[in-house]
């Protein structure tokens, strides 16, 4: 059996030393977008203090926070999902038949040490109800949601009652605070504000929810109903296995597991309205048991009105991250879509100027409605009013855009891949006549670009007719939608582009 086991790594919950009383600590995993997880262990580090490690695993990275520092962590942006390390084995040696190696697999449960986790897991529940509760019962942000309202109303009463979402796409540029007064700060200030508050309490009610856990005796894993009464919890297993020499499948492993689990701990299974998922990730001969911190993936955060080719948000920030802007910097997307890039941009990055284009009228107006529907998302957040986004969109052609000669500090763009959207015929022309106008447009010496395609041949065969505009200086393998695609840092050189 000890052979079954293999050997504990170094990650797992971090047990308290000092006994009851000392903080509570944990070890938590995140689903990062492949090929960025040095980035996202640079956004880790600045963000919260904490190294990370990445693991062997690609898109994964570890790293141990306070359990009062979830809040934190659930706003980190280049993060999928989050969960809590259980325990990890390094080398765990899997019996050769398919009997043994599930049989060593469900003994392992018994073995694991559940009670940090599920009180990081308690913990993690209790913060999300607490946020719902506070969004509907601030008696203060509904006298400033009246107030917005009573404004609107009066100004816009020779309006129709009812209109158009997509009328909103037409008056995004240079959005100004919903009340029509100025409120002294610059958004921001005022985003920053808004977070450190909201920050501020939910680290709040991570201390209490540890201060209360510390002078309880519960069973780990118990949840309470509002009568007091002990409730049954369901649960199911997600297991994620990588590797050829396994002698069970991905769903044996679940299964075998699972029965375990529910066997240890006496929950419920049920694997679509569950309340905690245990996470068993195999990957070669590393395993790592887990419990989901995440419903849904993070990236979900910005967009509303989706297109054929949507990026994910959080691969949007790490692109951007990737080109590292400045205050006063002018970023574009030529080719925006939905908008994913610029309003990632605007959102992180304020103190830039972000202008987003596209030459299909649809998508303008998708990444016009996704920029609507974010602003009133934020209208509804407990601020005084809307304080708008840094950002432009625009319908242009991407061969012949309507700026000015080195204008530009940044261009981000996830190209098209020939597949859903043009076809790799066509960007034999579009890609070169894009790098060029690009290069155009782009400061000698000091501007980048950060593009994103599955068409890599083309690209490189672009690249090498431009190398005296564009020098290449990073690339990234990355899987975008199952597809293996390359993420380049180009850096502008001195020489001067043909102007048209």
């Amino acid at each position: 059996m000890a052979e079954a086991a293999g050997n504990a790594g170094s990650l797992g919950p971090c047990v308290d030393p000092a006994g009851e009383g000392a903080e509570l600590a944990a070890v938590i995993g995140a689903t990062v977008p492949t090929g960025f997880e040095p980035l996202a262990a640079e956004e880790v580090q600045e963000k919260l203090g904490s190294a990370s490690r990445i693991s062997r695993d690609r898109g994964k990275i570890y790293f141990e926070i306070p359990a009062q520092a979830l809040p934190q962590v659930h706003r980190l942006r280049s993060v999928d999902n989050l969960f809590v390390v259980v325990q990890e084995f390094k080398d765990y040696q899997f019996k050769e038949t398919k009997e043994d190696a599930l049989k060593d697999l469900e003994d392992l449960v018994e073995k694991l040490p559940w009670t940090d986790p599920l009180k990081v897991w308690e913990l993690n529940n209790s913060l999300k109800k607490k946020k719902t509760e506070r969004r509907k019962h601030n008696p203060q942000s509904a006298v400033r949601k009246e107030k917005l309202n009573s404004d609107r109303e009066g100004k816009k009463a020779d309006q129709k009652d009812t209109k158009k979402e997509e009328d909103c796409a037409q008056d995004t540029a240079g959005v100004e605070p919903a009340d029509g007064h100025d409120t002294g700060k610059t958004p921001e200030v005022a985003s920053q504000n808004e977070e450190e508050e909201e920050d501020n309490n939910k680290q709040s009610d991570a201390k209490n929810e540890l201060q209360a856990g510390a002078g309880t005796e519960t069973k780990a894993g118990d949840s309470r109903t509002s009568d007091g009464e002990a409730k049954v919890l369901k649960f199911r297993v997600t297991c994620n296995r990588a590797g050829d020499k396994h002698s069970f499948t991905s769903n044996e492993a679940a299964r075998d597991f699972g029965g375990a689990v529910q066997e240890h701990f006496q929950w419920k299974a049920d694997m679509t309205n569950f309340d905690v998922e245990v996470l068993l990730n195999i990957h070669n001969n590393e395993v790592i048991v887990g419990i989901a911190l995440t419903e849904e993936s993070l990236h979900r955060r910005n967009i509303t009105h989706f297109g054929p080719t949507t990026l994910r948000s959080t691969l949007a920030y790490c692109m951007l991250r990737l080109c590292d802007p400045q205050p006063m910097d002018i970023v574009i997307d030529p080719m925006c879509g939905t908008g994913a890039i610029p309003i990632e941009g605007a959102m992180e990055w304020p103190s830039c100027y972000h202008i987003a284009g596209d030459n299909n009228p649809q998508a303008v107006r998708r990444a016009a409605n996704n920029m609507c529907s974010l602003l009133k998302k934020n209208e509804n957040k407990e601020s005084s009013a809307s304080q708008g986004m840094p950002l432009d969109i625009i319908q242009w052609d991407i061969c012949n855009l309507p700026l000015r000669t080195g204008s530009v500090d940044i261009i981000v763009s996830d190209m098209p891949f020939g597949k859903r959207i043009g076809s790799k015929k066509k960007n034999w022309d579009l890609y070169p006549a894009c790098l060029m106008e690009a290069g155009r447009i782009c400061t000698p010496g000091t501007g980048r670009a950060v593009l994103l395609t599955q068409d890599k041949k083309c690209f490189a065969k672009a690249l090498a007719r431009l190398g005296h505009i564009w020098r290449r200086a990073q690339t990234l393998w990355v899987n975008v939608g199952g597809l293996h695609a390359a993420v380049y840092l180009l850096r502008r050189t001195w020489e001067r582009a043909e102007e048209k």
